[in-house]
């Protein structure tokens, strides 16, 4: 724990490397909140969406990280600016139009199920 996940527009796709998300994962150990081997990012492409209504050409970066239940707002808060900053500084500019957004979710701990195979 925790799962990143990280949908882009198509048009922006060279701004999500294999860096990009070792970056990331090292933002979030600055947190303080999770163990290093626990992190898992990836990146998920999007070939169909709209932004806005307007024509011309637009993108977009979403951020979605699921994080077991029990953490306080303050928490939340403090990953999803850690998370928005290191997005900002590895996004590597399309020229077009593009937004950024990070979004923190709970996981039911009680629910949430585990198994670690291999040494």
């Amino acid at each position: 724990m925790p799962h990143l996940t990280v949908e882009y527009s198509s048009n922006i796709g060279h701004a999500c490397t294999p860096q990009m998300l070792r970056n990331l994962n090292t933002a979030l150990m600055t947190s303080g909140q999770f163990e290093e081997m626990a992190i898992k990012s990836r990146a998920v492409p999007v070939d169909v969406f709209a932004i806005g209504t307007a024509e011309g050409e637009r993108g977009f970066l979403a951020a979605r990280l699921c994080i077991l239940s029990g953490r306080t707002a303050e928490q939340k808060k403090q990953l999803s600016e850690i998370l928005l900053e290191a997005l900002k500084k590895s996004f590597m500019s399309s020229g077009i139009h593009t937004q950024i957004t990070v979004e923190i979710l709970d996981m039911d701990r009680a629910s949430y199920g585990k198994a670690i195979f291999g040494p």
